[in-house]
C-alpha cells in the first residue's frame, strides 16, 4: 500500500479525481477501543545472564476467558536477537534468576501444582522442580558456586496462649457449620490484596540447586526482607530485617543481618537509625553495597548509597548527596555499581563509581504499568560485562525488552506491534508551568485526541496520580489513551509531593495533603491549556485514583468549575481511614503531627468530608469492595454525604477487588467506561 501511494503521487494531479486520490491513501487506523486492552502485553522481570549472552524475562498478557494475567517465561539471545518461549502455557511463571555460570535459570512456577522453585538447564533443555514447600518462595539467590539456592518464604507462627486455650467442640461428621471465628492479635493484621492475614513471617531458607529438602535458617515473629545476598565464600546470607520486639510500631527501621548456614548463627551488621536494605556483594566478595534511608517522621526521604568492607565491617559513604532516590544497586565486577532512580518522571539506570560519580546509562526505562503512566520499570546488569537489560517504555507502547551494550541501545522485542501498531493514538506532549499557589514549577504531559485539529478547543480532563509520593512519566497508559480516543484532552502532571524532582519538592505536601496547594497545581495546568487554546473552559473534568481520588474529592469542595468528577479509591475522612486501613501506623507516624484523637482538627482539615457542604459537582465514586488501603467505608461516607446534599452522585462497587481495583483487564475497561459514560452525561455538546 505504501508503494502504490508513492507511485500515485508521481502521476500528474490532473489525471486524478479527488475520489481516485482518496482511494490511494493508506487506510486510517482506528482509535484505541476498550476491547483492545485485552490484547496488550508487556515485559517485566528482565534478567540478563552474568556473561550477557542471554536475557530471560516474564511476558505478561491478558486472558479474556479467565479475566487474568498470563505470565510466561521467554528467552532472548542478545547477539542474534533470537526470541523463544521457554514456558508459555497455562501455568504462571515468576522470579527468573540466573546461576553464576549462566548455564541454569531458576524460577518459580505453579506448573507442578503449588508454587515451587524450578531449575532449567539451557544446554540440556531440561527442567525440574527442586522444592516441595507449603507456601510460595520468593527472593531467589544462587550461591557463588551454584550448588545452592537461597529463598524466602512465609512461615506460620505458633498459636498464642489465648488461641490455644479456646475450647472447641468436635463437629459431627457431615455437619455444615459456619466458618470458624478468626482471632486477630497482631498490630499489623491486614494487608491490601490479602485481607486479614494469618500470623506468618518471612524466613530465610536454602535448598540444594539440584533438588532436596529446604532448610530454614531464620525464625521468629520478626520482619525479614529481601533481597538475599551471599557472602563471597558462600558461608553466609545477608538480608534486611527488624528483629526488635516492637518492630510493628517502627515503620522506618531495618538493619542488615547475616545468617551463617552451618550453625544458623545470626549477626547484626548495621544498627543505624533508619533503614539499611538492598544489600549486594561484589564479585570478589570483599565489598557489600547497600542503601540507607532516614527514619525521620516525614512522608519522603531520599536513599543514599554505602559500602561496607566485608572483612573489617567498616562502612563508607559512596553517595549521599544525589537528590533522587536510589534503587536496586547491582555490582559490575568489584569496582563499580549500577543504580536506578526516577528523574522528572523518567526512569534512569546509571553507573556509580566507588568515588560516588553518577553517570547515566539509559533514561527510557518504564512501561510496566498497563493502565496509567506511572514511572515504573526495572533493569538487571551482567556482572561480568556491564551489559544492561531493561524494560523499555515509551509514550506509545508498554514495556519491551531492551539492552545497552557500552552505550549502544537496542530494543529486542515489539510485543504490541500487532495491536498498538495498528491504532491511531493520541499525541503526548510535554508541559511546564507555574502553580498559582506559590509559583512552584509543575511539570507534566497532556494527550491530544487522535483526530485533534489545531485551533479547536476540546473537552479536557485532569487525571491525578496516586501516592502522592509517586510520579507519572511519558509512558503509554491504556486509560489515558482511551479517554483521548473519545475526544478528551487528558492532562496529567507531577504535582507538588511527587517523586523524581528531589526531596524538597516531594516534601511540599508535608502537612498539606490534601489541600488548596496541590489543587492549585492542577487548576493552573488546566488554565494553561485554556490559554493555549486547547482546553474548552466550559468542558472541564477531573478524575484520579487513591491520592488522586482524594484530590478529586477535595477539589469539588473548593470549586464548581468541573462539569463532572470521577474519584477512584478516595480517602474521605482521615480519622476513619487511618484507624481502619492497612497503612495505619506508617501513615500516622510519617504523615500526621499526632494521633487522630490528639489533633482532630488537622485530620479534619485534610479530609474531603470537611468541604462536602460546598460540593455541587456531579461525582462518580469507583472502589473495590475489599479495599484495605482506602476502605470501602470511605467511599460510602462520601456517597451518603453527597446524597444528603442532593448532589448527583453514583457509587460503583467492584466485587472482590482490593485497592488495585484495575488488577484485572475487565476492571481497567470498567473503570474507564464508567468514567466516560458519567462524563458524557454532563459534557456540553
Amino acid at each position: 500500500m505504501k508503494t502504490i501511494t508513492l507511485l500515485s503521487l508521481c502521476i500528474s494531479a490532473s489525471l486524478l479525481t479527488s475520489t481516485a486520490f482518496a482511494e490511494q491513501q493508506p487506510p486510517i487506523k482506528p482509535k484505541l477501543q476498550a476491547e483492545d486492552i485485552f490484547a496488550l502485553e508487556h515485559a517485566n522481570h528482565v534478567q540478563i545472564s552474568p556473561d550477557g549472552k542471554h536475557i530471560a524475562y516474564i511476558r505478561n498478557s491478558f486472558d479474556i476467558m479467565t479475566d487474568s494475567t498470563r505470565r510466561s517465561l521467554w528467552l532472548i539471545d542478545t547477539k542474534t536477537g533470537t526470541h523463544t518461549p521457554l514456558f508459555a502455557d497455562n501455568h504462571s511463571y515468576a522470579n527468573p534468576t540466573w546461576s553464576p555460570d549462566g548455564k541454569r535459570l531458576a524460577f518459580t512456577s505453579n506448573r507442578s501444582g503449588r508454587n515451587q522453585i524450578h531449575v532449567f538447564w539451557l544446554a540440556e533443555q531440561r527442567v525440574t522442580a527442586i522444592t516441595e514447600v507449603a507456601k510460595s518462595p520468593n527472593n531467589l539467590a544462587w550461591s557463588p558456586d551454584g550448588q545452592q539456592l537461597a529463598f524466602m518464604m512465609a512461615v506460620n507462627a505458633e498459636k498464642s496462649d489465648f488461641a490455644k486455650s479456646v475450647k472447641s467442640v468436635k463437629k459431627p461428621e457431615q455437619a455444615k457449620w459456619g466458618a470458624a471465628p478468626v482471632i486477630v492479635e497482631r498490630t499489623l493484621y491486614q494487608r491490601d490484596g490479602q485481607g486479614v492475614t494469618a500470623s506468618a513471617y518471612q524466613q530465610v531458607f536454602v535448598v540444594p540447586s539440584d533438588g532436596g529438602s529446604a532448610r530454614q535458617l531464620t525464625s521468629g515473629a520478626y520482619k525479614h526482607q529481601g533481597p538475599l545476598a551471599w557472602s563471597g565464600d558462600g558461608k553466609q546470607l545477608i538480608f534486611s530485617a527488624n528483629r526488635d520486639k516492637d518492630w510493628e510500631y517502627q515503620s522506618r527501621e531495618s538493619d542488615l543481618w547475616q545468617v551463617t548456614l552451618a550453625d544458623h548463627k545470626l549477626q547484626q551488621l548495621t544498627d543505624w537509625p533508619g533503614q539499611e536494605y538492598a544489600a549486594t556483594v561484589s564479585a570478589n566478595g570483599k565489598s557489600l553495597a547497600f542503601l540507607h534511608a532516614s527514619n525521620a517522621p516525614v512522608p519522603y526521604t531520599n536513599a543514599s548509597l554505602h559500602q561496607m568492607n566485608r572483612r573489617s565491617g567498616e562502612t563508607r559513604v559512596i553517595n549521599d548527596s544525589f537528590d533522587r532516590r536510589f534503587e536496586s544497586p547491582q555490582w559490575i565486577g568489584s569496582d563499580r555499581l549500577t543504580v536506578q532512580y526516577a528523574d522528572r518522571g523518567r526512569v534512569t539506570v546509571a553507573e556509580v563509581s566507588l568515588q560516588g560519580k553518577v553517570t547515566p546509562r539509559v533514561t527510557d526505562v518504564g512501561g510496566t504499568y498497563t493502565s496509567r503512566p506511572y514511572s515504573m520499570g526495572m533493569y538487571s546488569v551482567a556482572s561480568q560485562t556491564g551489559t544492561i537489560a531493561y524494560t523499555y517504555g515509551t509514550a506509545y507502547d508498554l514495556a519491551n525488552v531492551a539492552v545497552d551494550v557500552k552505550g549502544k541501545q537496542r530494543v529486542l522485542t515489539q510485543l504490541n506491534a500487532d495491536v498498538l501498531g495498528q491504532r491511531t493514538l493520541g499525541e503526548v506532549r510535554e508541559l511546564t508551568y507555574v502553580s498559582s499557589f506559590d509559583a512552584t514549577e509543575i511539570h507534566g504531559w497532556y494527550i491530544l485526541p487522535p483526530d485533534y485539529e489545531e485551533g479547536k478547543r476540546y473537552p479536557t480532563m485532569v487525571e491525578i496520580h496516586g501516592g502522592p509520593h509517586l510520579s507519572y512519566g511519558p509512558f503509554f497508559a491504556a486509560e489515558h489513551q482511551r479517554y483521548a480516543a473519545e475526544g478528551y484532552v487528558v492532562l496529567y502532571v507531577n504535582y507538588r509531593g511527587s517523586t523524581s524532582y528531589g526531596e524538597d519538592f516531594a516534601m511540599l505536601l508535608d502537612g498539606h495533603y490534601a489541600s488548596e496547594r496541590d489543587h492549585a497545581d492542577h487548576m493552573s495546568g488546566l488554565d494553561t491549556l485554556i490559554e493555549m487554546g486547547i482546553a474548552d473552559p466550559d468542558n472541564l473534568f477531573i478524575a484520579g485514583g487513591s491520592a488522586g481520588g482524594i484530590a478529586t474529592a477535595y477539589a469539588i469542595g473548593l470549586t464548581d468549575r468541573f462539569k463532572a468528577a470521577a474519584a477512584t479509591n478516595p480517602v474521605i475522612n482521615w480519622v476513619s481511614k487511618t484507624l481502619t486501613a492497612d497503612s495505619s501506623i506508617g501513615q500516622i507516624q510519617n504523615q500526621f503531627p499526632a494521633m487522630p484523637w490528639e489533633d482532630l482538627a488537622h485530620y479534619w482539615q485534610r479530609s474531603p468530608l470537611s468541604l462536602v457542604g460546598n460540593a455541587t459537582t456531579p461525582t462518580l465514586l469507583f472502589t473495590g469492595e475489599k479495599d484495605r488501603r482506602t476502605p470501602m467505608a470511605e467511599t460510602e461516607q462520601f456517597y451518603q454525604a453527597l446524597q444528603l446534599q442532593q448532589v448527583d452522585t453514583v457509587m460503583v462497587r467492584v466485587p472482590d477487588a482490593y485497592h488495585g481495583v484495575t488488577a484485572k483487564p475487565s476492571r481497567i475497561i470498567a473503570k474507564v467506561e464508567h468514567t466516560l459514560a458519567w462524563f458524557e452525561r454532563y459534557r456540553s455538546k
